[in-house]
């Protein structure tokens, strides 16, 4: 198999986290990790969105937004979700 670039690594990111793909591919992803900063700083970032994700929607949807989420953002959410 050839060498993975960055934008296939992107491209498969979900199997990755979720390990689901083959062997072989998964491999190419790890060589690539090993020689591509940016594509393991980009992994970080998914995987911390997942977690960040996951934690919210365990959250009562009815509690404040933590304190350290900018006011600017929460109003951009709240503009962007439709009206009901």
């Amino acid at each position: 198999m050839p060498e993975l670039s960055c934008q296939e690594l992107i491209r498969f990111l979900d199997d990755y986290v979720d390990d689901t793909q083959p062997a072989e591919l998964r491999a190419e992803f790890e060589r690539h990790l090993e020689i591509c900063p940016d594509c393991v700083d980009y992994l970080k970032t998914y995987r911390d969105t997942i977690s960040l994700a996951r934690g919210a929607c365990a959250e009562d949807p009815s509690a404040p937004p933590p304190d350290d989420i900018p006011d600017e953002l929460i109003q951009i959410i709240l503009r962007s979700r439709p009206a009901g």
